[in-house]
């Protein structure tokens, strides 16, 4: 291998071990414009995405780990990564290939598991992380707060009849 492709190959593979997740996409039939408009709503959702050799991609994953691509590199690929939550990135690139139909979604993977097109897209429906988490601490949170409703309701009842007493008496 060329010493290009080496450097390349250490890069690609650099970026691959750095995330926890990549999505390959086909843009056979985008334009730069498209992809410019892609790219910036990808880092608005903390991922990027670079267009890459199949063959460099695929030394690159073989050497991350990734054993079974099951020759799914094939034609113009484009791969997205990023440190944050999947599922934005995910919805970014669902909501953009809605948009524009020639941006097709191949496969990915998330912590060493390989997701289909389909799961990818059931990930893109999912809400982002921080409400999940609000929804969550509403879940727990509204026990509590009705436990605690029901304790003072006899103490507040009490009130009001004493004060109710006390304003008949005067």
């Amino acid at each position: 291998m060329r010493a290009e492709k080496q450097i390349l190959t250490k890069e690609y593979l650099t970026r691959l071990n750095a995330s926890p997740f990549f999505i390959v996409v086909g843009y056979t039939g985008l334009k730069v414009a498209h992809l410019t408009e892609f790219r910036s709503r990808l880092r608005k959702a903390g991922a990027e995405v670079h267009i890459v050799k199949n063959s460099i991609f695929a030394i690159a994953a073989k050497e991350a780990g990734v054993t079974d691509m099951n020759g799914s590199v094939a034609g113009q690929i484009a791969v997205v990564t990023g440190q944050k939550d999947i599922s934005v990135a995910a919805k970014a690139v669902k909501n953009f290939g809605a948009e524009f139909d020639k941006l097709k979604v191949k496969f990915g993977y998330l912590n060493n598991k390989r997701l289909a097109d389909t799961e990818i897209m059931t990930l893109a429906d999912l809400p982002s992380i921080e409400v999940l988490r609000s929804r969550l601490l509403g879940v727990l949170n509204a026990p509590a707060t009705k436990l605690v409703v029901l304790l003072n309701t006899p103490g507040s009842q009490l009130a009001r009849v004493i004060k109710a007493k006390a304003d008949k008496g005067e």
